[in-house]
């Protein structure tokens, strides 16, 4: 006898009503692919849980990729019995003597799901709990805080025992949200941004600005291993790398150099919402933190969104700089970002930017040239690439991933 299962536990789904099952099919769907890998695999949708059948693959491997599913708030080796109480009593001792760390105390906490099954989880506590006692030494129980718990959930298709849990990730299953853009930069914020919407249950596509020969391959390849590491929480990334270079020096000759940083911006998210109306994405994403910088203020955000109707989701908006960069330490996101890699928001930089421009003065400004041809010039040389599928290739005819 071993561990034979795993059972996955998920917190915020269990409060959906009649979506539920859509949304525990995604799941499942996003299990199934983070652990392609393991072909003997199967997993199985039951209420309030996932049970993943590991014919004999290796359990820990297995696991491994589960902690970058979204959706999964804990999960657990498990062993299955059937609904027979002498093989209940034999698998929870199994599953204890085989379980590692510390053993000197424990308890049993049954879940009897399946109410035909005739004996009730009080019960069922005192005699696996009793049973444990007799089949080992020096262990005792205690109810308020055993070195083990012994979780035994007894459920119409048999009983599973599990002894400890991993945590989850927590968060939504990815694509049940729908689809966001993400304006993807190589600096350390949108890339965390994009992670944040992908635990909401956004499907994600980005958009990077590439200015050759202004930034260079590096700079480029840096936005791509992003791009990359994104793919571990979400499945695959489509990435449109933008041709900025002539829009961006025809700013610079145009724009007074305190309003260039605004109208750069303004002209990224409209070459932004057409690619996302392209691709028929109904938001986008940036990396942008209140009062972070001193573009990132509410007069800079309310004049540069003035030139789009789409949503513009900012999950870092009251974040400051450490808890950024806390949580892209932890999704691995970091080592990548502060590579010394310029982007095309450096190139042309000026030292006086307005902090608090004003919608009437951009606006004026942006009538001193001809903009929509370079904005449509962009559109059309946009190049796309997929991650996340295998080796990424390049999408020649952008409906084709449709």
């Amino acid at each position: 006898m071993h561990y034979d299962h795993i059972l996955v536990r998920y917190g915020e789904l269990a409060l959906k009503g009649k979506n539920r099952a859509e949304f525990e099919n995604k799941l499942k769907q996003n299990i199934q692919f983070a652990i392609r890998d393991f072909p003997d695999t199967k997993v199985k949708r039951t209420y309030g849980r996932m049970m993943i059948e590991l014919n004999r693959e290796n359990p820990e491997k297995v696991m491994e990729p589960l902690k970058h599913v979204f959706g999964l708030s804990s999960f657990s080796l498990a062993m299955k019995s059937q609904n027979e109480m002498e093989q209940i009593k034999e698998t929870a001792l199994q599953a204890f003597l085989q379980h590692d760390g510390k053993k000197r105390t424990f308890k049993v906490n049954a879940r009897r799901s399946y109410k035909p099954f005739p004996i009730s989880s009080q019960e069922a506590n005192q005699i696996i709990g009793g049973h444990i006692l007799a089949n080992t030494d020096d262990v005792t129980v205690d109810v308020h805080h055993p070195d083990i718990e012994v979780n035994v959930e007894i459920r119409e298709q048999g009983t599973y025992v599990t002894c400890g849990r991993i945590e989850g990730s927590g968060g939504l299953p990815v694509g049940t949200a729908g689809k966001v853009m993400l304006m993807l930069s190589g600096g350390i914020d949108s890339p965390v941004a994009g992670y944040l919407a992908l635990k909401r249950g956004a499907e994600l596509e980005a958009v990077h600005f590439h200015s050759p020969p202004y930034t260079n391959e590096r700079a480029r390849k840096k936005v791509e291993d992003l791009t990359k590491m994104l793919t571990t929480f979400g499945g695959p990334v489509r990435l449109h790398v933008v041709p900025f270079t002539e829009l961006q020096k025809a700013i610079h000759a145009n724009i007074h150099s305190n309003y260039a940083m605004t109208i750069m911006r303004r002209m990224m998210l409209r070459i932004t919402e057409q690619i996302a109306e392209n691709q028929n994405i109904k938001a986008l994403a940036n990396g942008e933190s209140l009062g972070q910088v001193a573009s990132q203020t509410l007069e800079s955000m309310h004049t540069i969104n003035e030139v789009t109707n789409l949503p513009i989701l900012r999950p870092l908006v009251t974040m400051d700089k450490q808890e950024v960069i806390g949580i892209s330490e932890k999704i691995g996101t970091y080592p990548i970002s502060i590579l010394p890699y310029e982007d095309c928001c450096t190139i042309f930089l000026p030292s006086n930017s307005v902090t608090r421009p004003r919608r009437d003065k951009a606006a004026k400004f942006e009538e001193a040239f001809e903009f929509q041809s370079y904005i449509e010039e962009a559109v059309a040389h946009t190049e796309t690439i997929t991650f996340g599928s295998g080796q990424h290739k390049e999408d020649k005819d952008m409906d084709d991933l449709l």
